[in-house]
């Protein structure tokens, strides 16, 4: 912890913003509205000026100073916002999450404070971690000055090496062109805390570079603030292990060497391209535009700053520069359903034969997951109808940077009825017809982090029912391919190894269902043998329900490799629908998640939350996430352990209680993730269903149904009732595509 000498309590600068008494009220959503450019950077000139602080631009200069690495909002504690929200309490204090790193000092090491009143802030208090523990400067996240610094390393160790690359790859990284070499860089950057050592794969750096190494793996320790301290510890070619760049290119130049030399190619030949090549067989035309989203007759969803409706849902959002989307305040027709839901973390654990790609273990909110969101285009990321947002984030930077069109939202016709029936007279006719057409509001972003693209997804239907979802879809970590690497996944090109992996995805799911007094309870079928008791010389067989309370927060944690009960029930025992039941939702998991290392294994106990499908605990201010930025780069003493959230076996009978969700799939790459992966039969997540929450399907008050009815014995006259007009109506063609893509300070 950095040691000030100083009281924490600033005294006031007594500050206050100018109001209109005409203008209307905020919305009470803003509270957790992200913080805008002009608050982003109020806190940036406050802390730059406090001199006890002795911050730096974080551009330029030298790791051993102090910089200002992360600013984004700090979200009210719930039983603040809850009193604004239901009660009429006054709005919370609006306050900043200001991450610093303290590299100028004898004992360097990162510190988070609490920054506030926005929009002028005059104070600043340091956040605690959950046993008060402090965050080791070896575990901070990466900056582009320290890659900066590692390429000038990279430049140094490969320049022995010019001979070797140019001949075996055409490509070089000392002093190159235009036929360069790049890397990737591997984490964790060690084997134990306070270690800083990162392998680094070398690659051609063409079009879908991640699809191109050479076979060159370089381990450096990059620990020491100072630079010149570096060293490389090892490097790996081709199979064989060296002490340094000099024994390599001796031992190449003797002869001694397994060299590896690639085929030149050209850059239109590339297999990392999207350029078209080949040709369906059928001949159907894929030159002209498919299907497209439209609204012929507007939107029918409304968005008031972070506040967002549609049908019966309302909820507040943003977009967290440290780990994404996140959910604030979900209602339906008024009440209450969770309090928060939002993404926490997302991993992919590799296995392989190279030390770069035995050592990959990504833990993504340690590379700024929610900040690499970038932007998305109209009629492939998201139809072309979509409102799109942007965002601001404050993350490595000296300011906020703008990432245009960073959020989307859309209604998408699911092209499946939410609900239908064709009732037949079985004579060749019906009785009537009469269905509900499917349409969800998709609340969307993405985080490219380096290879891999997620798609987040949270859709709300009609029906009370909210799906989480995330596509996997970018470029596979490949490494570069001997015969062993088999063992670990698909040869995917004549020098490549697509390198299994197991993707986990983390959410927290506050519910508050019809209060914040809530129980969780199982509920599966079991089978009993009973006298038939209109055949008593009979047996039946049959099902019946098995309900099970969860009493315990150990009761209510599922192990990843055993059976999941098929119903999670969360309900309120105290509220009850028409019919007597307790009202509830349900989550449902749609995933084949799997462990990804043994339990208690070294890096597997930063991400302990990942031995559960599902774990319940009763709500802490002070368990408010299950990972962090530093999980990255320490995985094996985290400062965030989601398994005491679970040890100390709270009771969560009618309590206040988080759901804490894992999905996520095995992926073996295969040829056809060439040149990238797919997101069809890529995608996880889950869902919140009502479970007797209401006395019927809410969507009956859905508008948009269709019923037919015969009016005649020969059919031949109909009732056709709806409510909406008789026919949508053209779609209006949008502007021509466009796209910029670049993300500036502003």
């Amino acid at each position: 912890m950095w040691p000030l000498r100083l009281a924490w309590a600033l005294a006031a600068l007594g500050i206050v913003a100018g109001t209109d008494p005409t203008a209307p009220p905020p919305d009470k959503a803003s509270i957790f509205a992200d913080l805008t450019p002009a608050e982003l950077r109020a806190v940036r000139d406050f802390l730059m000026g406090r001199p006890e602080l002795g911050l730096s631009p974080s551009r330029g200069g030298s790791l051993a100073q102090n910089t200002l690495f992360l600013v984004e909002l700090l979200p009210p504690k719930k039983r603040l916002a809850l009193r604004h929200l239901d009660k009429g309490g006054p709005a919370p204090r609006r306050q900043a999450r200001a991450v610093v790193f303290f590299g100028g000092q004898a004992e360097p090491n990162v510190t988070e404070f609490a920054v506030g009143p926005l929009p002028r802030p005059s104070s600043y208090r340091p956040l605690r971690f959950k046993g008060r523990r402090t965050v080791p400067f070896a575990a901070r996240p990466m900056t582009q000055l320290e890659y900066e610094l590692l390429h000038r390393a990279l430049v140094q160790a490969t320049e022995p090496l010019y001979r070797l690359l140019r001949d075996a790859t055409g490509f070089w990284y000392h002093n190159c062109t235009d036929r360069c070499l790049t890397f990737s860089d591997i984490a964790p950057r060690g084997l134990a805390p306070g270690e800083r050592r990162s392998w680094f794969m070398l690659q051609r750096f063409v079009e879908g570079y991640f699809l191109h190494p050479v076979g060159l793996e370089i381990l450096i320790d990059h620990r020491d603030p100072n630079p010149h301290r570096w060293a490389v510890q090892s490097l790996w070619y081709n199979g064989q292990y060296f002490s340094s760049p000099q024994e390599l290119a001796e031992r190449y130049e003797q002869g001694q060497v397994a060299v590896a030399r690639l085929a030149d190619h050209a850059s239109q030949l590339l297999f990392s391209t999207y350029v078209p090549r080949g040709r369906f067989t059928t001949g159907t035309p894929t030159d002209v535009h498919g299907a497209k989203v439209c609204e012929p007759q507007g939107r029918r969803y409304r968005l008031r700053g972070n506040r967002l409706e549609y049908g019966g849902w309302s909820l507040a959002f943003r977009l967290r520069s440290s780990s994404g989307l996140q959910l604030f305040d979900l209602r339906f027709n008024e009440e209450r359903v969770a309090y928060e839901v939002s993404v926490q973390e997302a991993i992919a654990f590799y296995g392989g034969n190279t030390p770069a790609a035995m050592q990959t273990k990504y833990i993504d909110a340690g590379w700024g997951m929610g900040s690499v969101t970038y932007e998305l285009a109209p009629g492939i990321d998201c139809p072309e109808v979509a409102t799109y947002l942007d965002a601001h984030h404050f993350y490595d930077a000296d300011g906020p940077v703008r990432f245009a069109r960073a959020v989307c939202i859309f209604e998408l016709p699911t092209g499946v009825p939410l609900r239908r029936h064709f009732n037949s007279n079985f004579q060749g006719g019906y009785h009537f017809y009469a269905g509900l057409e499917g349409h969800a509001l998709v609340l969307r972003t993405t985080s490219t982090v380096y290879n891999y693209d997620y798609i987040w997804d949270f859709l709300l239907y009609p029906n009370g029912v909210m799906e989480a979802k995330v596509h996997a879809t970018g470029f596979i970590h490949a490494t570069f391919y001997t015969p062993q690497g088999r063992r670990y996944g698909s040869r995917v090109q004549s020098h490549v190894l697509g390198n299994m992996h197991t993707h986990l995805v983390h959410y927290k799911v506050d519910l508050d269902v019809a209060g914040t007094g809530n129980s969780f309870e199982t509920v599966d079928l079991s089978f009993e043998n009973i006298s038939n008791p209109w055949s008593p010389d009979a047996r039946v067989v049959q099902p019946w329900l098995h309900r099970q309370p969860r009493r315990s927060e150990r009761q209510a944690a599922f192990p990843l490799g055993q059976a999941l009960p098929r119903y999670l029930l969360f309900s309120n025992p105290r509220q009850h629908n028409r019919w007597g039941h307790a009202r509830s939702y349900r989550i449902q998991h749609s995933s084949h998640a799997g462990r990804v290392l043994p339990r208690g294994w070294r890096e597997e106990r930063g991400i302990s939350w990942g031995r559960y499908h599902l774990a319940v605990t009763r709500h802490h201010e002070n368990e408010a996430v299950s990972s962090s930025l530093y999980t990255q780069n320490d995985p094996w003493e985290p400062l965030v352990n989601f398994e005491s959230f679970i040890r100390d076996d709270e009771s969560i009978e009618d309590q206040d209680l988080v759901a804490w969700v894992t999905v996520g799939f095995l992926h073996i790459p295969h040829a056809e993730d060439v040149p990238n992966t797919a997101t069809p039969g890529n995608a996880v997540g889950f869902f919140l269903r009502p479970f007797n929450f209401f006395d019927e399907d809410p969507s009956v008050a859905s508008l948009s149904p269709v019923i037919v009815r015969p009016l005649d014995q020969t059919f031949s006259r109909l009732e056709v009732q709806r409510w909406t007009p008789d026919t949508p109506g053209p779609c209006i063609a949008p502007g021509p595509f466009t796209y910029n893509g670049t993300y500036w300070p502003e």
